[in-house]
C-alpha cells in the first residue's frame, strides 16, 4: 500500500508541526494514524492549556512561545498555518485549560 513522497512529505510535515506543539505546551497527548487506501487520517488530542482565540492561533508568524523555546530556534508561529496548508482538511477545537483536538485529512 505505498504511500507516495508527496504524501508522505505532507504528512511528516504535519506530524511534526503537531507533535512538538503537544511537547511544548501539553501535560499528556496523543497522536493516531490511520492509512486507507485512500487517505491518511491524522488525530490529535492533548491535554494542554488549550487556545483562547483559534483564528489568531492560525495566524502566519503569531506565537506564544517562551524565550526558552525561541532560544532553540522554534516558536516561529508556523506550526498550525504549516498544519492547515498540509491538509485537504482540517479541524480544530479548543478548550481552555482542558486541551485541544486536531482532526486532518490528507487524501492519496
Amino acid at each position: 500500500m505505498g504511500v507516495a513522497n508527496r504524501i508522505i512529505r505532507r504528512a511528516a510535515i504535519v506530524t511534526y508541526e503537531a507533535e512538538m506543539n503537544v511537547v511544548w505546551y501539553a501535560r499528556k497527548g496523543v497522536l493516531t494514524l490511520c492509512v486507507t487506501p485512500e487517505l491518511l487520517h491524522i488525530k490529535v488530542k492533548d491535554e494542554g492549556e488549550g487556545i483562547a482565540d483559534i483564528e489568531l492561533a492560525l495566524q502566519e508568524g503569531y506565537s506564544t512561545a517562551p524565550p526558552e523555546i525561541r532560544e532553540l530556534g522554534f516558536g516561529a508561529g508556523m506550526g498550525l498555518p504549516n498544519i492547515k496548508k498540509n491538509a485537504d482538511e482540517f479541524k480544530i477545537s479548543s478548550v481552555v485549560g482542558q486541551g485541544t483536538e486536531l482532526d486532518i485529512i490528507i487524501r492519496r
